[in-house]
């Protein structure tokens, strides 16, 4: 039996979504939230930083915010880093702030209390680039 070419060409675009599907959700899957932060702490928000994701949790029994960057690869050494602070309006981080180096599973965790207050943080995997987001998640 012979297949009209018009339904051949719709099958291979659906099998090549498919297929881009599958990659999106296998990268997402190996960059998810490791715990890194520890017991009592829930995701609360999270972006992609290049070849990985940032993850910002909160406890709300404490009133600490912490932030890990899991890289797309674990287990391979990458650059990889984080940032956390209650918000401020200058560019300069302190060394507490953030956490940068070359790593095999995440950066991390930093820890701040915010109760009260707005924070910036975000990260950075495999790039020079930082994102950042300022003045968030205010409490």
């Amino acid at each position: 039996m012979r297949i009209p070419r018009r339904l051949a060409s719709a099958a291979a675009v659906l099998g090549l979504t498919a297929a881009g599907m599958t990659l999106t959700v296998g990268t997402a899957e190996a960059a998810s939230y490791n715990g890194g932060c520890g017991s009592g702490y829930s995701v609360i928000n999270s972006m992609d930083v290049g070849d990985g994701n940032t993850f910002l949790t909160y406890n709300s029994s404490t009133g600490y915010n912490c932030v890990v960057t899991v890289g797309d690869a674990p287990g391979t050494r990458q650059v990889l880093g984080t940032n956390l602070r209650r918000h401020r309006t200058d560019n300069v981080w302190k060394s507490s702030e953030y956490d940068n180096g070359v790593y095999n599973y995440y950066a991390g965790p930093i820890y701040v209390y915010a109760k009260g207050s707005c924070i910036d943080w975000g990260g950075h995997a495999a790039s020079a680039y930082t994102r950042i987001d300022y003045g968030v998640h205010c409490s």
